[in-house]
């Protein structure tokens, strides 16, 4: 599977504010080219805390591509994917609707009747690990699924989780015009944090593209050398 990371921060590496409420960081220009992401994936990654705060569709908007989707014999929205190792997915969520097929990662400590109310709203449960989600093995549990290539929009938690499992193979990261500021506001890779320098992850960039009123950073993150 390849796994790709894409993010917006600030000029301050926050993702949003310390009542971690959505913030207009990027313009029109990144929301586009974030949707041309999803249209080229096959399924869509987020954590549970981006679900709860934000209740995303995860749905590819332009008709266009979503139309091209369909001709190349795939659905017009890649499958939607939440890593929820305590199954806290509403089962009213907007990712749970019917636009595209839905997966609910849990660990193997999910309270039953949780998993079966988002059995009920249509979600496929993958049960992987015991406490938190054994992501690689639920990657595995994907691939069956047919999903090879993954886009991951969050949020901090999950992406620093991504980083110590040498999940990552690229990182794209807007990084916006505004300071937004907070000790307590989410990072971009939020989670334990490394202690041990020779543990950072190493990446190598890519490419600088100036976009809106900021840049997009391309870094190969090289998941699949390691």
């Amino acid at each position: 599977m390849h796994v790709h990371v894409n993010a917006a921060e600030s000029v301050d590496g926050k993702l949003s504010t310390r009542e971690r409420e959505q913030v207009a960081i990027s313009g029109p220009a990144d929301f586009d080219r974030m949707d041309a992401l999803r249209a080229e994936s096959d399924g869509v990654l987020v954590g549970v805390g981006t679900v709860l705060a934000d209740d995303p569709s995860l749905t590819v908007k332009d008709d266009e591509r979503r139309d091209r989707r369909e001709r190349d014999g795939e659905p017009a929205t890649p499958a939607r994917i939440v890593a929820d190792s305590r199954a806290r997915t509403p089962p009213d969520a907007e990712i749970l609707g019917d636009a595209a097929a839905t997966y609910v990662l849990v660990s193997e400590d999910a309270d039953e009747a949780d998993v079966a109310a988002l059995s009920a709203a249509g979600a496929t449960v993958v049960t992987a690990g015991s406490g938190r989600v054994d992501l690689p093995a639920a990657f595995e549990r994907l691939e069956d699924h047919g999903v090879e290539r993954l886009l991951v929009e969050g949020g901090g938690e999950l992406i620093f989780s991504l980083f110590d499992a040498g999940l990552v193979d690229r990182l794209t990261v807007y990084v916006g015009p505004v300071v937004i500021g907070g000790r307590d506001a989410p990072t971009l890779a939020d989670g334990e944090g490394f202690t041990d320098p020779d543990a950072f992850p190493s990446l190598s960039l890519e490419d600088v593209e100036r976009l809106d009123d900021g840049v997009v950073l391309t870094y190969d993150a090289g998941a699949e050398e390691q």
